[in-house]
């Protein structure tokens, strides 16, 4: 009985399939040869077309055809130039595969496509190769830094940090760009957080590029702040909202727990357990609450007027940087505020206020744009899952490799039909 078959085309250029097998491992072995009539003279560059015979059979590892592993196997033709002394000969090199490669350009893509979001040796298991031959095709085609011709812009820099480690303080830095189509760049890991390794990243920054970086957003690390102000004077300094709102609502976060402690010293166990959960309450958006949240709220505020006046003050202030409005405004309300925290004679937010005072213009910058390094905290957190799915990088050279990959890998390698690495 004849079997069903089907026809695939290869999409390789220049080549024609002489026939198909499978072997006893169950792969398929697809012999083929090349149409291409000239080669390049490896001693003088010409393009040469006096045919002199093969090289040995070469075999290279194709894309998987229905779950079975495929292989190409073809004869390089070799060829003579006439235009050197002693005529030497070349063999020609082809469009789809590179010499002494055990792999088709278009395998290694189907490669990297599939480390995206994976591990390396989830895919070496999968495509039944070893750990050292997936890390080799990543090494090859994905840069371990910045190549800084794929960009025209960088509008806003975003600098954070990271633990390799948990609980070991080996912090790298991340620097990242928000492009102006919302898409989301890595420009580096550097191997600290010190000043002087983010100011030699800032000056390696090409000065065409530099010149169309409108913002950068960072936390109030020193290091990061004086570096972008002695490389990037011109660039506006953006101290992140995530932080800025940490830093206050620690004030209210100061004031609950005393008077939490002392509500548990005066009410009789029953009454203190009404004000369970009163802690979430307190830190949910006032739209977020729900009814019951509303009643554990206002026992709590009824029992401890501090703590009410704290919690208002601090929506207060959270309602500015809510609200569109100008740099000239934002500055009248937070020094209003500013006044109703003294008038209060409560003493939660001085520590926040002397942090105003010291990046005063720095967080005012935030309303310019109302922009925020919000993209960053949450590319971290997909940093996080990277770290955990691979069981710990400590390698900034790799770390950089696999976060450009899952961020570009899908653009990059996921376009059919056949496309080119670059070699």
């Amino acid at each position: 009985m004849t079997k069903a078959q089907v026809t695939i085309p290869l999409d390789l250029p220049e080549v024609q399939v002489l026939k198909s097998e499978i072997n006893q491992a169950g792969e398929l072995i697809i012999t083929v040869e090349s149409t291409k009539g000239t080669a390049v003279c490896r001693r003088c560059g010409k393009v040469i077309r006096k045919f002199h015979g093969y090289d040995d059979w070469v075999k290279v590892r194709y894309l998987p055809v229905f779950g079975r592993p495929t292989y190409l196997r073809y004869r390089p033709k070799r060829y003579r130039c006439e235009y050197c002394d002693g005529h030497p000969t070349s063999s020609q090199h082809l469009d789809w595969h590179e010499p002494n490669s055990p792999n088709a350009f278009i395998y290694e893509q189907h490669i990297l496509l599939q480390l995206v979001n994976a591990t390396l040796e989830d895919v070496a298991v999968k495509e039944r190769l070893s750990y050292d031959s997936v890390l080799g095709i990543l090494e090859r085609h994905i840069r371990d830094e910045v190549d800084w011709s794929q960009y025209v812009r960088l509008d806003r820099l975003g600098l954070d940090e990271i633990a390799l480690r948990k609980g070991h303080r080996d912090f790298v830095t991340i620097v990242t760009s928000r492009l102006k189509n919302g898409r989301m760049v890595i420009l580096a890991v550097l191997s600290d957080r010190e000043k002087d390794s983010v100011v030699e990243f800032l000056r390696s920054i090409p000065q065409r590029l530099k010149k169309t970086i409108e913002s950068a957003c960072c936390d109030m690390y020193e290091g990061y702040t004086e570096a972008i102000r002695e490389e990037l004077p011109g660039v506006r300094l953006v101290i992140d909202r995530f932080h800025i709102t940490r830093a206050y609502r620690d004030g209210l976060e100061q004031v609950r727990k005393t008077e939490l402690r002392r509500l548990k010293k005066e009410l009789s166990a029953q009454e203190y357990e009404r004000l369970k959960g009163s802690m979430w309450a307190l830190r949910k958006e006032k739209q977020d609450l729900t009814p019951e949240e509303h009643r554990t709220l206002g026992r709590l505020f009824r029992l401890s007027p501090d703590l009410k006046t704290a919690y208002g003050l601090q929506n207060r202030l959270t309602d500015i940087f809510e609200e569109r409005i100008s740099v000239k405004t934002a500055k009248t309300k937070i020094q209003k505020w500013m006044v109703a925290v003294a008038k209060s004679g409560l003493r939660c937010f001085d520590s926040f206020i002397n942090t105003l005072g010291r990046w005063w213009n720095e967080i005012l910058n935030y309303f310019v744009a109302r922009e925020t390094s919000g993209f960053v905290e949450g590319f971290n957190n997909r940093i996080k899952v990277l770290k955990r799915r691979c069981y710990g990088i400590t390698n900034v050279a790799h770390l950089f490799q696999r976060i450009y990959l899952d961020l570009e890998g899908y653009r990059l390698f996921a376009q059919p039909p056949y496309m080119a690495l670059s070699r």
